[in-house]
């Protein structure tokens, strides 16, 4: 008999009174069941996170540290069985999942670094006018409130890690909402978070519906909301909260753009073997994984076949297997969604290259030339792995090609030339440029976020400290300086 998981309410292991169950993309075992919080037990957790605020925000920097370094210590003491969860739950390849923990152990470690250093608070003369002589300014930062954190399925910890480790650095309260397709791994953290001191009521895992979101949404004594997902379900909600502080995440469709100096065979086979790897590394399911590729003509048809043998070379079947890179997509329906939009494009005229096809949960890598640029494919995030190659002439066309997307994430370019690689990064409509490498890349200490459809502020640790906190100044009288 499988055992039911519980939640962590305010701090403690509470269970709810129904429960669901969570099951593989692999082959639909089951791998766990979740309680399911009740609505009094919502109001309870969102109650002691507005009753705690000021009591957690005055909590000295040395024990919210030492906090999140323990969940960075005892993740990367469990990584193994993480790894395995990660894998059961989401369908992701165990050596992939093995690298979601390893991001995971960072991002708790950088926050414990950042806790230690932030808000030290800044001093500013003000007597450079008459009407100043005499004061002094000081600033420091401030929690803007308790965070309802809203996490995807496809970095089913790490992204709930950047969600709960910057609101613990600053000592903000943070309510995560786990995906319910992947909620297990979010328990983790709850289970870590409950060995440390930190106050009753400074976090919470709620694994709830989808559909009960919209009341924690509207929920005043939430001011601030950190959501990663769709675009369609991002604006919604910050449509229906408009005088909330609002951090969306949304999605891309990451370009890989191939320049003519580009051109040795050791360059295009890098390019080639780097761009297959990250256009099917999560199952495509990854905000900035490869979906276009933007080859120079002088490049594209002795690039194109390494693309080809390269995707094929990727090893695909059960995520259990150390030598798997490619496994299932989160359902059958995601991946009768990416089906249906290969067919819809080779309908239209593009050229199917390699792929195209479904086994259940499970969808080939897939490469298209000659993609109608009015196809689903072309204008929307496709989040499976496919990919769709693109002739262009010269630097300007291959950038403007970048920028037609209604997205706006992150690029990468290939090129050896530094001049060139400033005209990308002023060039290009995106939040960041990735210069000899693919859109993929991501630190997780850097700022991380999009313009266009891609959302709205920034992630990576110090970024999302400052995303949850405001300045307030205050002006001392009667200082000689």
């Amino acid at each position: 008999m499988t055992a039911t998981h519980a939640f962590w309410l305010a701090g403690r292991k509470t269970t709810g009174e129904t429960e669901f169950d969570v099951t593989s993309p692999w082959d639909g075992r089951l791998v766990g069941r979740v309680g399911v919080p009740t609505d009094a037990q919502v109001e309870e957790a969102v109650a002691a996170a507005h009753a705690v605020r000021d009591e957690f925000a005055a909590t000295p920097a040395h024990v919210r540290a030492a906090a999140l370094d323990h969940v960075s210590r005892r993740l990367a003491e469990r990584t193994e069985e993480i790894a395995q969860l990660i894998s059961a739950e989401n369908g992701k390849p165990i050596k992939w999942a093995r690298g979601e923990v390893g991001r995971a152990v960072s991002v708790f470690r950088i926050a414990a670094e950042e806790a230690r250093r932030f808000n030290g608070g800044e001093a500013q003369r003000l007597d450079t006018d008459a009407g100043g002589q005499g004061r002094l300014a000081f600033t420091r930062r401030f929690p803007k409130g308790v965070v309802l954190g809203i996490a995807p399925f496809n970095f089913p910890l790490n992204l709930c890690a950047h969600k709960v480790a910057p609101a613990i650095a600053v000592g903000t309260p943070i309510i995560l909402k786990p995906a319910p397709a992947t909620p297990l791994s979010a328990l983790v953290i709850g289970e870590l978070l409950a060995e440390t001191d930190l106050p009753a009521g400074a976090w919470s895992v709620l694994p709830v519906a989808n559909e009960r979101m919209p009341s924690l949404v509207q929920d005043e004594r939430l001011p601030v909301i950190s959501f990663t997902g769709s675009e369609k379900v991002g604006y919604a909600i910050m449509d229906s909260v408009p005088r909330k502080h609002c951090t969306l995440e949304l999605g891309g469709n990451g370009a890989a753009v191939v320049l003519a100096d580009y051109a040795s065979d050791e360059d295009l086979d890098w390019a080639a073997t780097r761009i297959a790897t990250f256009s099917n590394y999560q199952g495509g399911q990854s905000c900035i994984s490869v979906q276009r590729v933007i080859a120079d003509a002088e490049v594209y048809d002795r690039l194109v076949p390494r693309i080809v043998a390269a995707v094929e070379a990727q090893v695909t079947g059960d995520p259990s297997d150390g030598a798997t890179d490619v496994g299932p997509l989160v359902s059958e329906a995601a991946a009768e969604r990416v089906e249906a939009w290969v067919e819809e494009a080779v309908g239209a005229g593009a050229k199917l290259l390699t792929g195209g096809k479904r086994d259940g949960a499970s969808y080939a890598p897939t490469v298209l030339a000659e993609v109608p640029a009015d196809v689903t494919i072309s204008c929307e995030e496709v989040f499976g792995p496919v990919l769709t190659l693109h002739r262009v002439e010269g630097e300007t066309s291959a950038f403007a090609a970048v920028n037609e997307s209604k997205y706006g994430l992150q690029a990468g370019v290939f090129t050896h030339d530094l001049q060139t690689a400033f005209r990308a990064h002023r060039a290009l409509e995106v939040g960041g440029v990735v210069i000899g490498d693919v859109p993929s890349y991501r630190a997780d200490q850097m700022p991380y976020g999009g313009v266009k459809q891609s959302g709205v502020g920034r992630e990576g640790v110090k970024f999302a400290m400052e995303d949850y906190t405001y300045e307030r100044v205050m002006v001392l009288t009667g200082i000689q300086l």
